[in-house]
Parts: structure tokens; sequence; C-alpha cells
């Protein structure tokens, strides 16, 4: 384990004995309900006034644990003091002059940085953009560029984006893709969608469950009887999925995958938006199976908080595209370049994935011994501190593995009541998933473990 050397300015406790929502909060509701749009939702009824390390306080004078890292971006903390002093360093020089039109250094630092940090050491070309969904997008027209194919195969449970192609690239309908009141379609053609790897709910046959290149050749023959591999320009896949419930595939699944397409020369796309910089316990969540992609997109840790993606690939892939092929005005401002420099030099110095391994050490130690207590946690998985629980519904773990949403909305609801913020995910609404900031303290993650195991075991005893 590192040195845990984070220095806080908050304190890191959390307390809720003013009361939420508060009157602040609650006039900002009011506000919030007047001019901003219904279609934007929010988990938790208080409004943030400060947030560092471990904690946020919202501005009645509340501090809560925070799990879920703004979604996996917060890994240096919200604060983190080489990010802040990076971002206004910059911002008193120039906040953009669009790097289209006249370039700058941080642009190139960062793509240097991605060139010695994602896998592979092959030449490696990069360009930034603002969002995960943008990255997913583009990496999708330079793998059609470089191979002139058009089909672009996805998995069950993934989850890419909100943009009209990441929608279509998306496998939840509800409520990204539609809802009772309708759909947000047409979608992009040409996305075809194969099963995933998924131990927990992987069908058996005679041999016993399913094994990771068992599922691969199953995904691979529907590709081929379905797409055919001449038409597919590229693969996309989480090495372990995100909002489809913290997947991860079976041991040999990503490598089959990766050598099927090579031998195919289908480009091989690692979406490591939400697993990427040091939150599985290695730079990339690619890394632990070995796997070198042609294509790896990232965005949310990548730059402590500041709007910024990126996708890295095979040079011979990134220049296929055609001058002014790529880009766009904001993509890699230069903001959010310097709080990427920095934010990296923080998860460098700490060596924020020893942190992240530390925190699975943590997390699953007591997770495990609990599971072995309560009859509602079905499964848990996850690497480094992106963590996950499954909750079925009692008695039915071994059997039918019925998913339990229920039970996991009264758990995230009675963890925020005691001042603990976590987030669920699962194409069936039952995971609770763990996404503490990486600088997170062992005394306050033991805390929180806590309460999440107090509202566990009240869950399960209803």
């Amino acid at each position: 384990m590192t040195t845990q050397t984070t220095q806080y300015r908050l304190e890191q406790k959390r307390d809720v004995s003013a009361g939420f929502p508060g009157p602040k909060s609650a006039e900002l509701a009011a506000r919030r309900s007047a001019v901003v749009a219904g279609g934007v939702a929010s988990s938790v009824p208080v409004y943030v006034a400060d947030a560092d390390g471990g904690i946020i306080t919202d501005v009645d004078g509340n501090s809560f644990i925070d799990l879920g890292s703004g979604i996996a971006v917060t890994s240096v903390g919200a604060s983190d003091p080489a990010v802040v002093a990076a971002v206004q360093e910059q911002v008193a020089k120039f906040t953009h002059t669009c790097f289209m039109v006249s370039p700058y250094e941080g642009y190139i630092a960062v793509a240097e940085k991605l060139a010695e940090l994602t896998p592979g050491d092959h030449e490696k070309r990069s360009v930034l953009f603002n969002s995960g969904a943008e990255a997913v997008e583009n990496a999708v027209k330079v793998a059609r560029i470089a191979t002139g194919r058009t089909a672009v195969v996805a998995f069950d449970h993934a989850y890419h984006g909100r943009t009209n192609l990441t929608m279509g690239l998306t496998a939840k309908a509800n409520p990204y893709k539609s809802s009772p009141a309708g759909s947000f379609g047409p979608f992009a053609p040409e996305i075809y969608r194969v099963p995933m790897s998924y131990p927990y709910r992987e069908e058996t046959g005679i041999a016993g469950k399913m094994t990771g290149e068992d599922a691969a050749a199953r995904a691979i023959t529907m590709i081929e009887k379905q797409v055919g591999a001449e038409n597919v320009a590229a693969i996309l896949i989480e090495p372990i999925q995100g909002e489809g419930g913290f997947i991860v595939p079976a041991e040999g699944f990503l490598p089959a995958l990766a050598k099927w397409a090579k031998e195919k020369g289908v480009v091989f796309i690692a979406d490591e938006v939400q697993s990427g910089f040091c939150r599985t316990g290695s730079w990339f969540a690619s890394e632990h199976d070995g796997v070198v992609p042609d294509i790896i997109t990232m965005a949310k840790g990548i730059a402590g908080g500041m709007p910024l993606s990126a996708i890295t690939g095979r040079a011979e892939l990134m220049d296929a595209v055609h001058p002014g092929g790529l880009g766009g005005t904001y993509g890699g401002n230069p903001v959010a370049c310097a709080a990427a420099l920095a934010a990296i030099e923080t998860m460098e110095a700490q060596d924020l994935s020893a942190r992240a391994r530390h925190i699975e050490e943590q997390v699953m130690g007591r997770l495990r011994k609990l599971a072995e207590d309560v009859d509602i946690i079905g499964d848990l998985r996850g690497r480094g501190a992106m963590l996950a629980m499954e909750f079925v519904k009692p008695g039915t773990g071994a059997t039918t593995k019925e998913p339990n949403a229920e039970a996991t909305k009264e758990i995230a609801a009675a963890c925020l009541q005691e001042g603990v913020i976590i987030l669920t995910c699962g194409t069936y609404g039952n995971v609770v998933r763990l996404l503490p900031p990486l600088v997170i303290g062992d005394e306050l993650l033991a805390d929180a473990l806590d309460v999440l195991e107090a509202a566990i075991r009240k869950a399960a005893a209803a």
C-alpha cells in the first residue's frame, strides 16, 4: 500500500446534523425547477458548496462521504491542490484559442503523456475532445475511415453515451434511449449487438459455467453469421462495463476477441471512459487482461474534474483520417489540458493505482464477510476502486438470481440519510457501485462501509 500523502482542506468526517434538504438547498431546488429542464435528473437532493478528498459539503452545512466521485471523475479529489494551481496558472494566461486555429503546448503534452501511459509500445497518436461520448464517436469515425468498413459491434449491457450514435451503441433503453413517453430514435445504422461475458448470469451447460473463451466464441460466431467479419470496422467494448453493472468478463474473453479482431483486420476499441486512470488498480483496465487495444477512449478521471476526453490509437489508424476530419472548437481546451497534466502528476506521485488496489482489499474484505450473512447479495465484483454488489431477491441467489431493484434503491436511500453518497447501476437496476475518490482516507472509507453494511443488513431483514 502507498503512503497516503493527501493534505485535506476540509475535515474528513461526515455530519448531516443540519438536516437535508435544508433551506438553502430547498431554495436552489425551487430556482432550478423554474429554469432547468426536467429531463436532467439528480440523485441527491442537496446542492454542493465545497468538496475535498472524500467529503462533499452542501450549502446548508452538511458533510457527506462521497463514494461516487462524480461518476469516477474526481479520482484525485474534487479540489486537488496540483489541479487547482495548474488551472489557476493557465486561466491567467489564456482560456481558449482553439487548437485547430492557434495550437499550444498543453495539448501536445497531454498527447505525449497518453502515448506513454496507454497499453502497448507501438507508435501512437491522440486527439482530444470534451466528453466520453465524443471520444467514442470519434473512435468509430477513425475505425471506419481506416478500414473502409461501416459495421460496429457493441455488446449487451454496454453504455457508451447519450449522443445519437452512442445511444445506438448503448444497450439499455430506459432512460438512455427511450421511456414510456417515447423514443429518442431513430438511431444511427450499422450497429450490431452481441452477448457479453457476464459470469454471474452466464448460461451453464454440460461442462458447467461458460468460460471466457466460450463466451468469446459465441460472440464471434454471431458476428460472422449475422454481420460478416469483412464488414466490421470495429469491436467496441468496455473492459469492465460501467452503467451495465460493473460487469467483469470471464478470464480469456477479451484476449480472444482481440485476437480475432487482429486476424480479421477489425479495429479493437477499448472504452475506458469510466475504468481508466488508476481506477481499477492499473492505469487502464485492459492491462489486467494483457490486451493492447488498437484505440482506447478516455474521459472522466483524466483531468481532475475538468471536461476533457481523448482517443489514443495506433499511428497508422489515427493518421488515416484526412486533415480537418477530426477536431472540435473546445477539444483539448488549454485549461482542461493543464488540469489533466496536473491530475496525472498526482496519480503518479501518490501511486494511485496502488491506492486503488488497497481500497479493493479494504472494501472486498468487508463485503465478502457480509455476503456470508445475508442472502440478498448475489455477486461481488470489480477491480481496484471500481467495485459492485448485485442484489437479488431473498433465496434466489443460487437459483433464479431474480434482480432486487427495490432493495438496491432502499440501500442507496438509507446510506444517503446517514450521509453517504452511493450510486446504483445495472441493466436490471439492482447493482450498487462503489467509486470512491482514490485519495479517500482509510478511516473515512471504513466509516462509509459501516453505514453501507448497516443499510444492507436492514434491507436483508425486511
